[in-house]
């Protein structure tokens, strides 16, 4: 099939025959390349996971299901993966800079049970001011979200944003894949229309007092310590398949979920079960960059 022919919109789609004959082209291109035997070697077991046909879905997804297109976009995902190692980040490594609460994942989702594949960001705008942009951090962050976590994300809110914050936006669009920026929704608390998006995506008695909700806990680091140790301990018996008791923490966890809050073909489209999308590294790697930026900008709860 010539992947000419995928190149459509944003909310293409293919059939579900289509999808794997373009996923195992995909993979074949992989396999022949002659750097596939260093990056099996040095990912292991994470080869074949960025390798499956969900994980390539989402690649082809992100390329409008232009196969020359998804299979560099795979490829340099495993080089970064093997030379950044993004999978060996564990809760010490961001525990000092989680504790500002500058970064954090909620405990609830929203209204829409979908399938776990897709985060929805919630960043608090309140005690923004200009000092706390850096041009540098959101371009990285942006590389990183869009390039090796393609379709991750289902939504950002950005809630009340202030006047200032608008040239920024400007600069910063461009960098941005048109259906990324799609997913970023402007919500302000004096207006009723926007207003309106917090409602019809969450249940306003779970959502944060700090996006409009009635829930008034605070962000505790003990408690969110306690549950990012146990989601290391989770991630390691589900790499590793033994039993909790030989994890990192000798604790079980249950498996937190994150929903797509969008309808688009790119959250809708997968005709099979995607794997569990792993919201710790992709928050271990944005803690990371923060603390690289030493700054504290808005709150952003994902």
């Amino acid at each position: 099939m010539n992947p000419e022919l995928r190149k459509t919109n944003s909310n293409s789609f293919a059939s579900p025959q289509d999808e794997v004959k373009l996923i195992n082209e995909v993979r074949e291109a992989i396999e022949k390349h002659k750097s596939t035997d260093k990056i099996k070697q040095r990912l292991g077991d994470e080869y074949t996971r960025f390798c499956s046909d969900q994980s390539i879905s989402r690649y082809l997804r992100a390329r409008s299901w232009n196969t020359i297109k998804a299979e560099k976009m795979l490829e340099a995902s495993l080089i970064w993966r093997m030379n950044y190692k993004p999978a060996e980040i564990r809760w010490e490594h961001v525990a000092e800079e989680a504790a500002t609460g500058k970064i954090y994942r909620s405990s609830f989702m929203d209204k829409h049970g979908r399938k776990q594949e897709q985060m929805v960001w919630l960043i608090d705008f309140s005690g923004f001011s200009m000092s706390n942009i850096s041009i540098k951090s959101t371009k990285e962050t942006a590389h990183i979200l869009q390039d090796h976590y393609p379709e991750r994300l289902g939504l950002a809110i950005l809630y009340n944003p202030p006047k200032l914050f608008e040239p920024f936006w400007k600069v910063v669009k461009p960098f941005l894949e048109p259906k990324t920026a799609n997913k970023v929704k402007f919500v302000y608390s004096d207006d009723a229309n926007t207003k309106s998006i917090m409602e019809s995506l969450f249940y306003i008695d779970k959502l944060e007092s700090a996006f409009g909700g009635k829930n008034r806990a605070r962000f505790d680091v003990k408690i969110y310590a306690d549950r990012m140790k146990e989601d290391d301990a989770k991630r390691f018996v589900f790499h590793n398949g033994e039993s909790s008791s030989s994890s990192p923490s000798g604790r079980t966890s249950t498996v937190s979920e994150f929903r797509p809050t969008n309808n688009d073909s790119d959250s809708d489209g997968e005709k099979t079960k995607s794997p569990e999308i792993n919201e710790e590294e992709i928050l271990a790697e944005s803690q990371k960059i923060a603390a690289d930026a030493n700054g504290r900008g808005g709150r952003i709860k994902a």
